[in-house]
């Protein structure tokens, strides 16, 4: 009585292993792209969401809120470079910096994965308690390792309204 064995053989290993190399080597470059492309998106939505939290805070609670970068969170670091994260805090004097009694509403992290988050003039945004941005009228740069190709540019206007376009940043 003869038994069929069943397996692979040598060949059709190889064969198969071959394949899978050669799909690896296609998938593993776009996934990375992907995360990077993820990564700048939510970076450039957290950007957003804290200019949008500052303008409706100021406006609830009816005084100058401002948003600036920090190292450390509780205090403005007066800095163009905000890679090391932000803050927003009610502005009750509307200097643009943390005073005594001034309460810090929010802090943002720094950025992850080697980006880098600059505004081109300001180092601070305030608005007023009407929502609008005085004296501002900037955009923040924010870059990664793509360049420009995979960079995104915040801008925001006078009246505050702020909005987030693809490849136009300065890296």
């Amino acid at each position: 009585m003869t038994t069929k064995q069943t397996g692979f053989t040598l060949i059709e290993l190889m064969v198969t292993i071959a394949v899978l190399a050669i799909l690896l080597s296609i998938a593993i470059p776009s996934f990375q792209n992907m995360v990077l492309n993820n990564r700048i998106a939510a970076q450039a939505n957290q950007v957003i969401t804290a200019l949008n939290y500052a303008r409706s805070e100021a406006v609830k609670r009816a005084v100058p809120a401002t948003v600036c970068s920090t190292n450390g969170g509780a205090a403005c670091a007066g800095s163009k470079n905000w890679s090391t994260g932000w803050l927003v805090f009610a502005d009750a004097d509307g200097d643009g910096t943390v005073d005594a009694g001034e309460t810090v509403l929010r802090v943002w992290p720094a950025l992850g994965g080697n980006n880098t988050l600059n505004t081109v003039t300001n180092t601070k945004i305030t608005f007023t308690a009407t929502g609008v941005a005085t004296g501002f009228n900037d955009i923040f740069n924010l870059c990664d390792t793509n360049g420009v190709a995979g960079s995104r540019t915040v801008s925001i206007n006078a009246m505050g309204r702020s909005y987030v376009k693809k490849g136009d940043a300065t890296c």
